[in-house]
C-alpha cells in the first residue's frame, strides 16, 4: 500500500467516525426530545382537570364545573342534574312557580329544594308516606352567576346522594352516583354471605357512609348492617332495619316493636314502641307511639313529653297551599298536641306553653269559595287557632295576638301571590298589615331590622306588658266588640277591624254600659 492509498484510507476512517458520532448525538438528542415531549404531555395531562363520573371520564360535567381560588368546587344545579339521574325545575316542589331564585331536583325517589343565598337544603323522600321534609346544611350558600344557581360540591353530595372526591394534587374529581355504588357493592354482599342490599331508598343512602343494610334468609328475610369491607355492624337478626340519614342511626324492628340503635350497636331507644318517627334533626326529637298514645323522646331516648297524648302533629294534607315542611313543628318552635278533644302546644324543650284549650289548629274553608285553608302565616311564624268556632293567631311563643273573635282567617292566591286575611263581621283586613302594625317580626324584614335591634329591645318589655294588658282587657269584651265597630261608622274597615282585634284605646274607651246593652 503506497502513501497515497494509506492517506485516503485514514481520511475515510475519520469520516466514518465523524458520521457515527453525529448519528449517536442525533439519537441521543431525539431520545432526550422524546423524553421531554412525554414529560411535557404528562405535565399537561396532570395539570388539566379531569372529571370521572361512575368510573368514566366526563368532559361535559367538567365544562360545567367552576373552581374558586380556595379550591371550592361549584356546580350549576339545574344544568348538572341530568348527569346524576334527576330532573330540575324552577320554584319549589310543593309551591310551584317560575321563581328563578329557587329550584328543585327530582327523581322517582326524592326531591331536593335549593334557594338562593341559603345554605339549607330541604329534601322529601317520595317513597315514604310521611310528608315531613329532611334538611341538610352546607358551609357555603347557593349563589347565582348570570342568572344560574350554583351550589358547592358539599351541597351536591347531600342533595344528589353522590360520593365526591377532589384530588387537587392530581387535579382529579371523582364522582359516584348512588345506583352505581349499590351495583358495585352487590358482589361484596354476596361474598359476605348475605342475599342482597336492602332496596329501601333510605337504606341505600347508608352506602355513602360506608355502611350496607343487608338481607339474609330465604323463607323469612332478616336484616343486618355491615361496613363496605364486610365487617358486621348490626347482626342480621332484625325483622326490619331503616337507616336514618340525618342522625346516622338505625330504626330496628323486632316482634312488631321498634327502637333505635347506633352504628356502634348502642341502644338509644329500647325496642318497645309501636312506631318511631324523627320529628326534627336540629331539635333532636322523635315522636313515639305506644298503646295508641303518643309522646316525644330525644335522640338518646330520654323522655321530653310523656307518652300519654292522643295525637301529635297536624294533618298537613289539609293545608297543601301552605307548604308545610314539618307537621310536627310549627312556627319553628311549636309542637301541636291533642289530648281528648282539645289541642295545646309544647315547645322543643318539652315544656307546655299553651294548655289544652283549643278545638283545632288551622282554618278549613267551608262557606267562602275564594278562601283556602290556612295553618301558618309563614313569614311571621304565627299559626291559626280555633276556639268556640272563632279564630285567633298565636305567635311562636304560643301567645294569642288577639282574643278568639275572628270569623275566618284564611288565604287567597291572586296572580300567583299569596294573601292572608282576617275576617270579622263580614269585613276583612290584610293579616300581614295587622301583624306589621302589631309589631310581629317578619322573616323577610329581619335582615333590614338588625340595625334597629337595640332600639327595639329597649322597648320590647314595655310593649309586651302593654299588649298583655290589652289582650286581658279584650277577653271580657270578646262578644260586645263587634258592636264597637258599628258605632264607629267614620272609620275605615281596616282601622275598625284592627282596633277590634288589637283592643286599642279607641275601643276600650267605649262606655261599659254600651257593651252591656248589646244590639
Amino acid at each position: 500500500m503506497n502513501l497515497i492509498e494509506e492517506e485516503f484510507q485514514n481520511k475515510e476512517e475519520k469520516k466514518k467516525k465523524r458520521t457515527t458520532t453525529i448519528i449517536l448525538v442525533a439519537i441521543i438528542f431525539v431520545f432526550i426530545a422524546i423524553i421531554a415531549t412525554v414529560g411535557y404531555l404528562m405535565y399537561l395531562q396532570n395539570s388539566t382537570l379531569k372529571v370521572l363520573l361512575d368510573g368514566k371520564e366526563n368532559s361535559k360535567v367538567k365544562q360545567l364545573i367552576q373552581i374558586e381560588d380556595d379550591g371550592t368546587v361549584y356546580f350549576p344545579i339545574k344544568e348538572v342534574a341530568s348527569y346524576f339521574g334527576y330532573e330540575s325545575y324552577n320554584g319549589e316542589y310543593k309551591d310551584k312557580s317560575e321563581n328563578a331564585s329557587k329550584c328543585y331536583i327530582q327523581n322517582e325517589n326524592e326531591v331536593a329544594n335549593f334557594s338562593l343565598g341559603s345554605n339549607k337544603i330541604y329534601k322529601l323522600d317520595l317513597t315514604n308516606s310521611n310528608d315531613n321534609y329532611e334538611y341538610s346544611y352546607t358551609k357555603k350558600p347557593v349563589k347565582a352567576k348570570e342568572g344560574i344557581l350554583y351550589a358547592t360540591s358539599e351541597a351536591i353530595e347531600k342533595a344528589f346522594n353522590v360520593s365526591f372526591q377532589y384530588d387537587q394534587d392530581k387535579n382529579r374529581i371523582i364522582i359516584y352516583t348512588l345506583p352505581y355504588l349499590v351495583q358495585s357493592y352487590s358482589g361484596k354482599v354476596l361474598d359476605s354471605g348475605y342475599s342482597e342490599i336492602s332496596d329501601v331508598f333510605a337504606n341505600k343512602k347508608a352506602i355513602l357512609q360506608n355502611m350496607l343494610v343487608v338481607k339474609k334468609g330465604e323463607n323469612k328475610n332478616i336484616y343486618g348492617v355491615i361496613d363496605t369491607q364486610g365487617k358486621t355492624i348490626l347482626e342480621a337478626k332484625y325483622d326490619n332495619i331503616t337507616y336514618l340519614p340525618n342522625v346516622g342511626d338505625f330504626l330496628v324492628e323486632s316482634n312488631k316493636k321498634v327502637g333505635v340503635l347506633s352504628k356502634n350497636g348502642e341502644t338509644k331507644i329500647q325496642i318497645i314502641y309501636d312506631s318511631i318517627e324523627l320529628m326534627d334533626s336540629d331539635a333532636g326529637l322523635y315522636v313515639v307511639k305506644k298503646d295508641n298514645k303518643y309522646g316525644v323522646l330525644d335522640l338518646q331516648g330520654k323522655t321530653k313529653i310523656f307518652t300519654e297524648n292522643d295525637e301529635i302533629g297536624i294533618d298537613a294534607s289539609k293545608f297543601e297551599q301552605n307548604n308545610i315542611k314539618n307537621r310536627y313543628l310549627l312556627a319553628e318552635n311549636l309542637i301541636p298536641i291533642r289530648k281528648d278533644k282539645l289541642w295545646g302546644l309544647y315547645d322543643k324543650n318539652g315544656r307546655k306553653i299553651v294548655d289544652f284549650n283549643y278545638d283545632s289548629f288551622g282554618y278549613v274553608a267551608s262557606t267562602n269559595k275564594d278562601a283556602l285553608n290556612l295553618l301558618v302565616i309563614p313569614d311571621y311564624n304565627v299559626i291559626v287557632a280555633c276556639k268556640g268556632k272563632k279564630y285567633t293567631l298565636l305567635n311562636s311563643a304560643g301567645e294569642e295576638l288577639f282574643a278568639p273573635i275572628a270569623d275566618d282567617i284564611y288565604m287567597t292566591i291572586d296572580g300567583g301571590e299569596k294573601h292572608y286575611w282576617i275576617a270579622v263581621n263580614d269585613q276583612r283586613m290584610d293579616a300581614t298589615e295587622f301583624l306589621d302594625k302589631k309589631g310581629v317580626s317578619s322573616n323577610n324584614s329581619m335582615s333590614s331590622n338588625k340595625a334597629n335591634n337595640t332600639t327595639n329591645n329597649n322597648s320590647k318589655d314595655s310593649n309586651e306588658t302593654n299588649n298583655d294588658n290589652a289582650v286581658r282587657a279584650a277577653e271580657p269584651m270578646a262578644k260586645p266588640l263587634p258592636i264597637a265597630a258599628v258605632v264607629l261608622p267614620t272609620a275605615s274597615n281596616l282601622s275598625v277591624i284592627s282596633l277590634t282585634l288589637s283592643s286599642s284605646s279607641d275601643i276600650s274607651a267605649i262606655p261599659p254600659a254600651l257593651s252591656a246593652i248589646g244590639p
